[in-house]
């Protein structure tokens, strides 16, 4: 264990998920995105001062200087939430009752993890058939393995476009924090202007807020724009379920970094020059890579990151940090928190509640610096 990962435990050891709550009333979680993108507001955060400043995404490119490298994470929502049906297997399939699955992580060898639910009676060696508009079978699966809290393992019949099938069936994941269907309109809303490799379950909603026309305002200041990808997966839709900050342990996610972005965030660090990070997807994408680098230049590659970072955590990549507000008790507040301290991120939440930001996905910003 290295002094990193020391200083974190000891400090994890003092924490209970309990100390990262707030009061949050249920109206100021947003339902719907802002009736255009780009208008939400954004609150100020000096790490250094624990000042806070009402301001608006519009601004944000102006809290940026020539030279920053700003890193987005381009990984694209799926439509992931699928219905399906149970098959009782004897002369033929006999479709029976219907079960909703989340697809929530893709495996090497094409295998998906998922929620089934209802999932109590979803056994290992059943066929699941997945219907179209018109009731014809357009993906169907078996259940290979049977895992916990409504987890199953799908190993999905070969078909000649599995993404392509996904989204003539597939409903745009909603998190379970938004009470209502999803609509035609999330299927552009709930997804960054700059997706591009598509994998993830849950937006990396920070990016949400983008524009075309914010993204060249930001490169005419000078900003340099990298991106990487982390395919957001199980761990944004499940509770933590242990008391202690140092019994946490996320699901694993794939993540890709490219050479040109490891060139990028190379150059920055030889220079001096700051790295701000759109989303906590980000944060953590980086940040693995450079634990794996141990100290060297980062290298191009794919892996999987299980990363926690929680207060005592010594970062080594980022220096400002553009987030949405998140749930209470959640690991993206303790990462938010182990950024800015507990009490500042804290203080910052119970300012947006009293100010009545809108919180979570759809919601507004806040730009720690």
């Amino acid at each position: 264990m290295n002094g990193t990962d020391t200083t974190q435990a000891d400090e994890a050891r003092k924490l209970l998920v309990a100390d990262f709550d707030f009061d949050l009333p249920e109206e100021l979680i947003a339902q719907q995105p802002p009736a255009e993108r780009g208008t939400s507001r954004m609150l100020k955060v000096d790490r250094c001062s624990g000042v806070l400043t009402d301001a608006s995404f519009a601004d944000f490119p102006l809290q940026l200087k020539a030279g920053d490298l700003l890193v987005l994470n381009d990984s694209r929502v799926i439509p992931a939430r699928l219905y399906a049906r149970r098959t009782l297997v004897r002369d033929r399939e006999q479709p029976t009752g219907r079960i909703e699955i989340l697809l929530t992580r893709a495996e090497a060898d094409g295998s998906w993890r998922a929620l089934v639910k209802p999932g109590r009676k979803v056994g290992v060696g059943e066929r699941l058939v997945f219907p179209g508009a018109d009731d014809a079978t357009v993906l169907a699966a078996k259940v290979v393995e049977r895992g916990e809290f409504g987890e199953r393992l799908l190993r999905f019949d070969p078909v000649d476009d599995f993404f392509g099938a996904l989204e003539q069936i597939g409903h745009i994941p909603l998190p379970p924090y938004i009470h209502r269907d999803d609509t035609a309109a999330d299927r552009e809303r709930y997804q960054t202007v700059y997706s591009q490799q598509r994998g993830s379950v849950a937006a990396p909603t920070a990016g949400l807020h983008f524009t075309p026309e914010v993204l060249a305002a930001i490169a005419a200041r000078g900003v340099e724009i990298a991106r990487v990808t982390l395919h957001v997966g199980l761990g944004t839709f499940a509770p933590l379920r242990v008391e202690r900050v140092a019994d946490v342990k996320l699901h694993r996610e794939r993540y890709t970094l490219s050479a040109e972005t490891a060139d990028a965030v190379n150059r920055a660090v030889a220079n001096g020059r700051r790295i701000v990070a759109v989303g906590t997807t980000t944060v953590r994408t980086l940040e693995h890579c450079a634990a794996v680098a141990q100290g060297q230049p980062l290298a191009p590659h794919t892996g999987e990151t299980g990363i926690f970072i929680s207060p005592g955590y010594r970062f080594r990549l980022i220096g400002a940090l553009l987030t949405n507000f998140h749930l209470p008790q959640s690991s993206l507040l303790m990462l938010v928190s182990a950024f800015a301290g507990r009490e500042a991120v804290l203080a910052a939440c119970r300012h947006a509640v009293q100010n009545r930001y809108r919180f979570f996905s759809y919601g507004d910003c806040m730009f720690l610096s």
